[in-house]
């Protein structure tokens, strides 16, 4: 049985999140509305508001067209069914392509929602970007390696850290979003070998998310690790459910009761 199975039962902080490195790992997932944040609260220490909504839950076939306002709907949803978890909103595709823009941005998602913080993806070319915010009391959560908004630009989802200059590069945008200012980095998509240069490079928290084991904590997006999200299963997503079954299962049950008149029956009748 593990030693952490306790439920979270203080609210997490920035700080929270620092002192876990090299002591406990981090559990973060995605979600995207109040019902599911409220059943993830107390049991995770992180949830990302992700632009991943964009696929699970708008249909699309990439993050890239979210918008603002589409995430601080879903943030504020998420603020209102979570209490315990520090909530990280993802910033969208476009939304901080100058300081300038970035903090007006961010301070919009700080003044409309309860986030505790932002999350930019980008290495050492965005760290001019972090800093803008870091300096306006915006705590951001940075992102390196395969990275969702840069999928046209890269010509895909291309895996990282393959070779020992590819875990050079990524260990220097890791340095340079530390110094930056970013209290924590995901790391998606690298080689085991990269995660563990990385992590150990910095003294911030890493989370991976197909990075393997060596970095502080682990990321997943709900619909893909509790088996909802069916139209593809990337190599790194454990699930942990079957719930697309499950669901169908029920409805089913449900269709054959409406047909057969069976339900409702005098117990769900006034």
């Amino acid at each position: 049985m593990s030693m952490y199975t306790a439920k979270i039962e203080k609210k997490v902080t920035l700080s929270t999140i620092a002192k876990m490195k090299g002591n406990e790992p981090i559990t973060m997932v995605t979600a995207y509305d109040a019902l599911f944040a409220k059943l993830f609260d107390g049991e995770v220490e992180m949830i990302l508001v992700g632009d991943s909504l964009n696929m699970s839950f708008l249909g699309k076939e990439d993050t890239l067209s979210a918008t603002m306002d589409q995430m601080i709907y879903h943030t504020q949803a998420v603020c209102n069914g979570a209490n315990l978890p520090l909530i990280v909103l993802d910033m969208p595709f476009g939304t901080y392509t100058s300081p300038k823009m970035a903090v007006e941005n961010a301070t919009r998602a700080y003044r409309e929602t309860n986030a505790q913080a932002v999350k930019i993806e980008g290495g050492k070319e965005r760290a001019y970007i972090v800093e803008a915010l870091t300096q306006n009391s915006i705590a951001v959560l940075g992102h390196i390696g395969l990275m969702p908004q840069f999928l046209r630009s890269d010509g895909g989802y291309k895996i990282r850290g393959k070779d020992a200059e590819d875990i050079a590069a990524l260990v220097e945008d890791a340095i340079a979003l530390e110094k930056a200012g970013v209290f924590a980095l995901v790391v998606e998509g690298v080689k085991e070998e990269a995660a563990k240069a990385i992590t150990q490079a910095i003294s911030i928290p890493t989370i991976g998310i197909g990075a393997g084991n060596s970095t502080d904590g682990q990321v997943l997006v709900w619909s893909d690790m509790f088996g909802f999200f069916e139209t593809f299963k990337p190599k790194f997503v454990k699930q942990y459910m079957d719930g697309a079954k499950q669901i169908r299962k029920g409805l089913e049950a449900y269709r054959d009761e409406v047909k057969d008149r069976t339900f409702p029956s005098d117990e769900y009748t006034y």
